[in-house]
């Protein structure tokens, strides 16, 4: 009687908690700096939207681009370890001994993120453009990001990342098989699933018989395995496990081949949690193959169905494509690709049948990923144009992450603050099911670790929430 006594009390005590510190986060809602200092404080969980190296600040890549004197574009500010033949090229030495260092640093930290961005170019161009202009730098040097990753998560109370971070790299020749990128497009053209799904049912026995599954399993074993072990990214802190990913912009073979390697390392790796899809979705490939890629991942799901997938969807707004594009993206993701949650999903007003397509989400429980701060740069879409409160009526699952946080210059803390600040029906208990929400709805493959991970949370509340008992 005495132990149900107090775990009675106990139960009590913690709701005590939880009301008191509802009523703090309701007093500071208009005051960025109280709602900086909560959220900077509590316990975030997970970040599943991230990409690796759009994560990572620009200072270290440039940092690593001047201390191995690597070659600086004088006009387009991308670098290269070597120097190409064609361009206006200097190597970071020449560059210091001119006298222009400081010049071009500053040049380069308005290319490579948003800092102190003035809209000279379209914000969508700013942000896609920067990738590959750093991407040289990233090259090798991944142990740096993954630790630059972990220490900067630790800081601000997020506990695990759910990253993709890389291609796998692959030398296989396709060239053989160039004729399917017509025969593919051509039965796309039509929508003719059953025919598109007997090419890639050929397309697949041609992969198996140039080996698909070595390249898959040298990239798990000798790469991510390897520097997951050796820099011990998992601890009592911190947790990170790694999705594999496509390039949207790549012709039908080459993207297939790609997709099917990333299924067989999923499928054989707990630590790479799954597959998405990259790239932006405006591109005219991406618009031209977009529903042919939901086939395309519709046929891995039929091979290896455990494999989890989560996919970049309705990163669109009006303008920026026509409006009858905006009606079918997450539409053919959900219901064609079969996707476990949804990126971005910024477009869903727009979509057809939107009622029902939300209200489908929400029965099978398909996440949507909500990247305010990336909205709002990228798309200009924020506040009331912005569907989170849309998913929220329909009671779709909702998780806050960052998607690139390095190029935007933010973290997590922000996007809570953003939350919290712009749609203020939302209790601290909603969001506090967000953030349970990032961890109960990641691709983690072992459960004891995301058990784990869970009651990692509880503790960590209990700590947070103590400090507005009175």
């Amino acid at each position: 009687m005495t132990r149900i006594i107090t775990l009675f009390c106990f139960f009590i005590a913690q709701i005590g908690f939880s009301q008191s510190t509802e009523s703090y986060l309701e007093k500071i809602r208009n005051n960025e700096a109280l709602l900086t200092a909560f959220f900077q404080q509590m316990p975030k969980g997970g970040d599943l939207h991230h990409h690796f190296s759009g994560s990572i600040y620009a200072e270290p890549l440039l940092e690593r681009a001047i201390a191995e004197d690597f070659y600086l574009n004088l006009e387009t500010l991308e670098v290269s370890k070597n120097k190409p033949s064609t361009g206006n090229w200097q190597n970071f030495s020449s560059i210091k001994n001119s006298g222009k260092l400081d010049y071009y640093e500053q040049q380069i930290m308005q290319s490579w993120s948003i800092k102190d961005y003035n809209g000279s170019v379209p914000s969508d161009d700013q942000f896609f453009d920067s990738f590959m202009k750093f991407e040289p730098t990233i090259a090798g040097h991944f142990a740096e990001g993954m630790l630059e990753l972990k220490k900067r998560a630790i800081a601000e109370n997020v506990s695990y990342i759910e990253t993709q971070l890389s291609t796998i790299p692959c030398d296989m020749n396709v060239s053989d098989l160039s004729d399917f990128n017509t025969k593919l497009r051509q039965a796309s053209v039509q929508k003719d699933e059953k025919a598109v799904l007997k090419l890639l049912d050929e397309l697949y026995k041609s992969l198996q018989k140039k080996d698909a599954k070595k390249y898959a399993e040298d990239f798990n074993i000798n790469f991510l395995a390897k520097l997951h072990k050796d820099l011990k990214i998992d601890d009592d802190k911190f947790t990170m496990r790694y999705q594999n990913f496509v390039l949207r912009f790549m012709e039908p073979v080459d993207l297939f081949k790609n997709l099917v390697i990333a299924f067989i390392s999923s499928s054989e790796s707990k630590l790479t949690a799954g597959v998405n899809i990259v790239s932006p979705e405006h591109g005219q490939t991406s618009m031209k193959d977009y529903w042919l890629h939901m086939v395309m991942f519709k046929y891995c799901h039929s091979k290896f169905p455990n494999v989890k997938y989560t996919l970049h969807a309705g990163e669109l707004t009006l303008g920026l494509v026509q409006p009858e594009d905006l009606t079918w993206h997450i539409n053919d993701a959900i219901y064609i690709a079969g996707a476990n949650r949804i990126g971005h999903g910024v477009d869903i007003a727009y979509e057809a049948n939107s009622y029902d397509l939300l209200k489908y989400m929400s029965k099978n429980n398909i996440p949507v990923e909500i990247n305010l701060a990336s909205n709002e740069f990228i798309l200009k879409v924020k506040e009331n144009r912005h569907p989170f409160t849309l998913y929220k009526e329909f009671n779709v699952p909702i998780v806050i992450s960052t998607d690139d946080a390095g190029i935007l210059r933010s973290n997590m803390t922000e996007q809570y603050v953003l939350l919290a600040k712009r749609y203020q029906d939302v209790s601290y208990s909603t969001i506090k099911q967000y953030v349970y929400n990032s961890i109960n709805y990641s691709f983690i493959q072992d459960e004891a670790v995301k058990k784990q991970l869970i009651k990692d949370l509880d503790n960590r509340f209990k700590i947070f929430e103590t400090k507005f008992n009175n």
